[in-house]
This record gives structure tokens, C-alpha cells and sequence, in this order.
């Protein structure tokens, strides 16, 4: 019976080693026929194809970097058919088995951050190309997205730089435009599709293929190799500290740490080392670095300085120090220009543009000739603009000291100022062989509230309207007089007071003679005479009083009159009215 059965063992472990060995030729030739890798093939024929023979026509980088595409699309297919007999690897595997497509990934990032005309075809096509990485996926915890998704999010990463090849060809070359649309079809929808129809949930390895594991690492060639211990200290020192993290735990660690000195490990600081006794540092900053920090603010940033025309419609003048020959020739009415962070240059603009934006510039002059739409001034400081041309609008915005020059054909412009100052606007005078006239714009208004609105003046500093008010001496009455100046009440004082004083004083201060007898004589005259004019304001008080009277006892009796004649009239009236009533009746009934 025992025999039998190690018979048929026998039996099945030959026909099972046959079954291994011939089986993996026929393997790799079933994985090439199946439909998931032809269809992959397909893939290759039609959108890769497309696109090289697009970038055939370009040459130069775009050729280049498109036949890394189509290596890498060869890589992965190599990949899908290594995936049907080989088991799915663990981290370290994954990295090794993808080696030969990550290479091609390093290869395309390479070349898209070479310096060329062609920057956006590289960068397009180096991050579309990481959708490959799709058959890294192993499930949700791998921290990718889904196989679908993973291909759109990274056209869409790449689609930025795709649109801005079909901006800028768009009308001049029409290879570049077909390249770029070749491209997105190549990963949507060809790669899309594919994925979606055949691994969207990740590639299918198989269960009892072939293991790839991460190769071990060897020491570095040239490293000096680790001392060999005897064995013999080796084992004793293990058998000791076992023996002791076994008995006594922590307490074993607590007295290690207490049995050395706290400051063992510290170094000693000796006397020149010490800050107070270092030359090379003093307690002092010298005059030069004052210099630098006043010439260069902290936290400014300056880029480099820049001229050019991007994507044909805006001319861009960045970071230009002291130039003071720049010059723009070529324009277009279509074209605008942006000068930034410039200082203490001059910018020439030869021919009509669209606008014109002046933004955080110090001490820069602009010289135009037309503007379309507006001239910008925007968070400048000392800037000087001379028009030659037309210029519809002018916008000063946050501006501190502007001077703006202006032509004959630029007078009718609309000058804008918002929280400006400094702003002078110099304009051609009528004499031709004169100067120009300068006009300073207000920055300061006085607002009042009028008619149940406010109103907004400018402020004059050529002088102000005041009012002139005379004082009448002994009385609280005052007249109005002409305007112009502001009298004090107390300043102006009548002749006949002045005289009064100084002859008071007069006879206080002088010694008792013949003179101040006269003077005394003086001083009771001018009193009986001011007696006089007051006793002549009584008078003319009493006859005014008297008027009045008279005008109130006239007005009463007229108008007693008046209603008097008024009430008999009405009686009369009525008297007469039923005389006549009576009348009409006797007729009536009489017949």
C-alpha cells in the first residue's frame, strides 16, 4: 500500500515539473496576444504615431522630447506584459520594477528645463507623461488616484502649457497647433479610454508568477570595512545587558545617567572663545554698513531687469536702475505696456499704443507719443510723464510728486487723481516762444453740507475771505463794513478816546500849574460835550418813541374806521334784499 502511494506521488511531481518548466515560454507568447496589450499596440500606431509625425515636421527639442514619449509608451507596454506573470511586489519591488519607466520621466523633466524657444512644448509634454505612472497603482491606500483620474489630473496639469502653444501658434504656424492637439488626443481620450476599458481598477498581476524584490544594499566600494569584535567580549557584553535590562529595568538606565557627570559631554569654553574677548566681533556696526542698508531696504526684492514683448500683445519693462536710454520702437494699437519696479530711468515709446500702466516706479521718466485707451500712474513716487501725442485718460493713483507734460492735441485729456499729491500739469502757453504754464492740481477739499447735499471745493492757499467789523465805543452795537480783514473789537478805538487818555493822564502825572488848570478845562469840556451828544441820543431816542406812537394810535383809528363802514354797509344791503323779497310776494299773490 505504501509503495503505491509513493508511486503516484512520484507520478504527480514529474508531470507537475513539466507542467512548470514549458510553461513560461507559452506565457510570455499568450500575454503578447491578449487583448489588453493589443489594444495597447493600437494605441502606440494610432496617437503616438500621430504625434511624431507632428513633431517630424517642428524638429529640433519638439522632436526630441516626442520620441521620449513614444520610448516610454514602448517601456510600459514591456510593463503589462511583465505584469501577466509576476506577482504584485511590495514597495521596495514596485520601485524596482518601474526603474525603466521612471528613467524615461527623468529623461522628459530633463529636457523640459533646458533653456529653449520651445519652453512650453517641453513642459507640456514632460508633465503629461507622468499619466504613465497610472500602473503604479495598488489600491486606495497607495496614495494615488484611480487609474482614470490619475491620466485626466495630469493632462490637466499639462493642458496650461498645451493652450498657450495654441495661443501663441495659433495664426502663425499651423505644425505647432496640430502637435499640440495630437498631444491631448494622445492622453484624452487614448489613454483615458484605454484604461477605463481595461485596468480601471489598476493593473492584474499574477498570483503565482515570478517575485521581484528590492536588490540588497551592498557597501559602497572604497568604504573601509567595520572592525571585526571578538566574539568573546561580544557575548559577554549581550549576556550582561540582558542580564541587567532583564533584573532591573529602568532603574538600570536611572543609575547610568546618574553615575556620569552632568557636563561630561560639554566642551570648555575657554577665555577666547568667550564674545567679550573676540576681535573679530565687536560691539559696534561700522559707517559701511549703514551705507548698505540705507541704499538697499530691507525685504526689497529686485528681479532681474527686463525689455521684451510677451506673447506679441504686452511689452513688459521690469526692474530697470538708472538706464536712462531705453526705447521701444516697434508698437501697435493693439499692444500695452507695463513698466514695474524701475527707478531712476527714462522710457521712450516711439508710435501709438493701447495703454500705458506706470506701476511702483521711483524717480522714472515716460516719454510717449499716443495712447489708445489711458495712461496709468499707480503707486509711483517723483515721476515724470511728457505726452507729445493724444491721450484720452490720465489716472494718477496713490501718487506722491508727478509732473505731467502736455501738448496741444493732448489738452482735452481727463485727468484722474486719487489720493495724489504733488501733481503739477505743464501745458503749452499761447505765445508760442514762451514758456510753458504750469497749473498745480488740489489734493486738499473742504466739503459743506448745502441744501441737503455736500458740496466739494478745492482748497486756495492765494488767501481767504474774512470780515471787517468797526467798534462803536459805549455801545454793544456793531456795523458792518467792507470785507476783507477782520477787525479786533478792542483794537480800533475813536480819536476822541485817544485824546481823552492821553490828556487824563495828562493831569494825573503833571504837577498843579496855570497849564494843567487850562488842561483840566480841556478834559471837563470834552466830558460836557459827550454829555451833549448822549443827551442828543435821548432826543433823538424820545422822537423816535414819539413816531412810533403816533404811527400806532394813526394805524389803530384807520382800521377802527374801516370795520366800522364795513358792518353798516353789509345792513343796508340786507335791508334793501328783503324790501325786494317783499315786494315779489304782494305781486305774486295779488294775481
Amino acid at each position: 500500500m505504501d509503495e503505491n502511494l509513493l508511486k503516484r506521488l512520484e507520478v504527480a511531481v514529474v508531470r507537475l515539473e513539466s507542467l512548470s518548466g514549458g510553461s513560461q515560454p507559452q506565457t510570455v507568447a499568450s500575454a503578447s496576444s491578449e487583448p489588453s496589450i493589443v489594444a495597447f499596440d493600437d494605441l502606440i500606431a494610432e496617437y503616438v504615431g500621430k504625434v511624431s509625425a507632428a513633431a517630424e515636421k517642428i524638429g529640433g527639442h519638439v522632436k526630441d522630447i516626442t520620441n521620449v514619449v513614444s520610448d516610454a509608451f514602448r517601456v510600459q507596454k514591456e510593463l503589462l506584459v511583465e505584469i501577466k506573470r509576476t506577482q504584485k511586489p511590495d514597495a521596495g519591488g514596485m520601485a524596482e520594477f518601474l526603474k525603466p519607466l521612471n528613467e524615461k520621466l527623468t529623461e522628459a523633466h530633463m529636457k523640459a528645463g533646458s533653456h529653449s524657444g520651445f519652453s512650453n512644448h517641453l513642459k507640456s509634454t514632460a508633465e503629461s507623461l507622468t499619466a504613465l505612472a497610472w500602473i503604479a497603482y495598488t489600491g486606495k491606500d497607495c496614495g494615488m488616484s484611480m487609474p482614470i483620474g490619475h491620466v485626466e489630473e495630469c493632462w490637466q496639469s499639462a493642458e496650461f502649457y498645451s493652450n498657450k502653444v495654441l495661443v501663441e501658434y495659433k495664426n502663425k504656424d499651423s505644425n505647432h497647433v496640430e502637435w499640440a492637439k495630437a498631444l491631448k488626443e494622445l492622453y484624452v481620450p487614448g489613454l483615458r479610454d484605454y484604461v477605463k476599458s481595461h485596468y480601471p481598477l489598476g493593473p492584474v498581476w499574477s498570483a503565482t508568477g515570478v517575485t521581484v524584490t528590492a536588490p540588497s544594499k551592498s557597501s559602497k566600494p572604497g568604504a573601509p570595512a567595520a572592525p571585526n569584535l571578538p566574539s568573546s567580549s561580544f557575548a559577554s557584553s549581550s549576556s550582561s545587558s540582558s542580564s541587567s535590562s532583564s533584573k532591573q529595568g529602568m532603574a538600570a538606565v536611572f543609575q547610568e545617567i546618574s553615575s556620569k557627570p552632568v557636563t561630561a559631554g560639554l566642551k570648555k569654553v575657554t577665555n577666547d572663545m568667550k564674545t567679550k574677548n573676540r576681535t573679530d566681533r565687536g560691539g559696534f556696526v561700522s559707517s559701511g554698513v549703514k551705507e548698505v542698508n540705507k541704499s538697499v531696504p530691507s525685504g526689497a526684492k529686485v528681479g532681474p531687469p527686463k525689455l521684451e514683448l510677451v506673447m506679441g500683445r504686452k511689452w513688459v519693462v521690469e526692474y530697470q536702475i538708472g538706464v536712462k536710454n531705453l526705447c521701444i520702437d516697434e508698437c501697435d494699437p493693439k499692444q500695452t505696456v507695463y513698466i514695474f519696479g524701475c527707478k531712476d530711468s527714462v522710457l521712450q515709446i516711439k508710435g501709438k499704443v493701447n495703454n500705458i500702466t506706470v506701476d511702483k516706479c521711483t524717480k522714472m521718466g515716460v516719454v510717449f507719443t499716443d495712447v489708445v485707451a489711458a495712461f496709468e500712474i499707480v503707486n509711483c513716487s517723483s515721476i515724470e510723464v511728457q505726452c507729445q501725442g493724444a491721450a484720452p485718460t490720465i489716472s494718477i493713483d496713490n501718487t506722491a510728486g508727478c509732473q505731467l507734460y502736455l501738448s496741444k492735441d493732448s489738452l482735452g485729456s481727463s485727468i484722474t487723481t486719487s489720493k495724489a499729491s504733488e501733481v503739477n500739469v505743464m501745458v503749452p502757453s499761447e505765445d508760442p516762444n514762451a514758456d510753458l504754464v504750469e497749473h498745480a492740481l488740489p489734493h486738499q477739499y473742504i466739503h459743506t453740507h448745502q441744501d441737503g447735499q455736500f458740496v466739494t471745493t478745492p482748497v486756495s492757499h492765494s488767501g481767504g475771505v474774512s470780515e471787517c467789523r468797526d467798534y462803536v465805543p459805549k455801545t454793544n452795537s456793531y456795523t458792518e463794513s467792507k470785507p476783507g480783514c477782520l477787525t479786533s473789537n478792542n483794537a480800533q478805538k475813536t480819536d476822541s478816546d485817544l485824546g481823552n487818555k492821553a490828556k487824563c493822564l495828562t493831569v494825573n502825572n503833571a504837577p498843579k500849574t496855570d497849564a494843567n488848570m487850562e488842561i483840566k478845562t480841556r478834559c471837563l469840556t470834552v466830558n460836557n460835550a459827550q454829555k451833549t451828544n448822549s443827551d442828543t441820543g435821548k432826543k433823538n431816542k424820545t422822537d423816535c418813541l414819539t413816531v412810533n406812537e403816533a404811527q400806532k394810535t394813526d394805524t389803530g383809528m384807520g382800521s377802527k374806521t374801516n370795520c366800522v363802514t364795513t358792518d353798516m354797509s353789509l345792513y343796508y344791503m340786507a335791508a334793501l334784499l328783503c324790501i325786494i323779497f317783499a315786494m315779489v310776494v304782494a305781486f305774486m299773490l295779488s294775481s
